[in-house]
């Protein structure tokens, strides 16, 4: 090799630095560079968890669902979320595969029905309850429940329609008695009520007067309580204890109830809380038979979504009127007072607002300030399209306390 060659050689290695000193890492790169690298990790483990979260309530969630059908047992689909949203919410006092505590009763009944209807413009929503002794028409219904279903009946008690055809056909019960299409179904036990209560950490009820049931074993003194767990259920499922031992004074109990969790899942931010929603999706989701067009998490977020900024007194709590006093062989029964209750099921269909200015809890409730204190909310004036139910009607809305009593 040439002299001039090796010099060639040599002045390309003298490109490379052989022994480069390194510039010393500040203090403050360091930290910064720790810090992203800390955050990397912690979002990693967040997205990780959250997936998951998710796989787990999907999972849990196409466990244990139901195929809602129509009388001709053609499959109900869900509907446009953009729109009016409808959902029966179904109380079951099946025993089945719960604990022994809850006894060995072999019968299913609707201990508790309630319809969900949520505006289209999302400025207000009703919960209305159905009594359990409601003698109404039942729609022939194939079976939800793998039975044979039943043909069309004149005249059954509501709360059975679900033992004879599952819980699919309660549903079809109320879309014929109201009117309206009803695509979303959820079911809850006994032990949903009690692992939601205690996912949510309680919720704060007043009692007037003291509360001795020997059917439920609650026992409650006059004031204010802070329910979950087993006391909680035993409160939503108590008569005997509250004003004239009816279904109808149940109601206005659960309503107590329901106010005060609407209250405290709207002051606690619950809804937009990833943690505390996901503890309650949880508890609901292991413990609730959902229809399949319920079984999906982001249309379960949807309705929750829904539901966040309606107004506390536009969200209002209300029994389907009904009379009692029915001759044998329905003794003990009630009927719908129909020229009342078809004009609200009127509202439900037109989507119109339905709302109470001043809570008439009926018996088993007491409204707790009678007077505005310093402080309340004061009740709006009514839109052009909106009006106020008399005091006929029976219910509340989600800014009144009320008491049991």
């Amino acid at each position: 090799m040439s002299k001039h060659d090796n010099r060639g050689i040599f002045k390309s290695r003298r490109a490379f630095a052989r022994h480069g000193e390194i510039a010393p890492q500040k203090v403050s790169s360091a930290i910064w560079g720790l810090f992203f690298k800390g955050l990397a990790v912690v979002l990693g483990g967040i997205i990780a968890f959250a997936g998951i979260t998710v796989l787990n309530l999907t999972t849990t969630l196409n466990n244990n669902t139901v195929q809602l059908v129509d009388a001709n047992g053609k499959k109900i689909k869900p509907a446009d979320l953009k729109g009016a949203i409808n959902v029966l919410l179904v109380g079951s006092d099946s025993r089945a595969g719960q604990a022994s505590v809850f006894g060995h009763d072999k019968s299913v009944l609707a201990d508790v029905i309630i319809l969900l209807h949520i505006s289209a413009d999302r400025k207000n929503a009703v919960a209305m309850s159905f009594p359990r002794d409601l003698m109404v028409p039942w729609p022939a219904c194939p079976s939800t429940s793998g039975g044979g279903g039943y043909l069309p009946q004149s005249l059954g008690q509501i709360n059975a329609t679900i033992s004879n055809g599952g819980p699919g056909c309660t549903l079809l019960t109320i879309e014929k008695l109201t009117g309206v299409t009803i695509p979303y179904l959820a079911m809850i036990n006994f032990s949903g009520v009690i692992e939601m209560s205690n996912a949510i950490g309680g919720v704060e009820v007043c009692v007037a007067k003291d509360i001795h049931d020997t059917y439920t074993f609650l026992n409650l003194k006059k004031g204010k309580h802070v329910l979950q767990g087993m006391q909680a259920l035993q409160f939503l499922r108590t008569r005997h204890g509250v004003g004239d031992g009816s279904d109808l004074s149940r109601i206005s109990n659960q309503q107590v109830f329901l106010t005060s969790l609407v209250r405290k899942v709207r002051s606690e931010g619950v809804l937009t809380n990833p943690i505390k929603l996901y503890s309650l999706a949880n508890a609901a989701v292991r413990n609730m038979t959902l229809s399949n067009s319920l079984a999906d998490l982001g249309t379960m977020v949807a309705i929750g979504g829904a539901l966040k900024n309606i107004p506390l007194e536009k969200i209002t709590f209300l029994q389907v009127p009904s009379r009692g006093g029915l001759p044998a062989p329905y003794s003990g029964r009630v009927m719908p007072v129909y020229e009342k209750a078809d004009m609200l099921f009127q509202k439900l269909r037109d989507d119109k607002p339905i709302l109470i200015a001043k809570a008439q809890p009926g018996t088993g409730a007491v409204v707790a300030n009678p007077t505005p204190t310093s402080g309340s909310t004061p009740t709006p004036s009514p839109t052009s399209s909106e009006s106020y139910l008399d005091d006929t009607y029976r219910g509340t809305n989600g800014s009144q306390t009320t008491c049991s009593g």
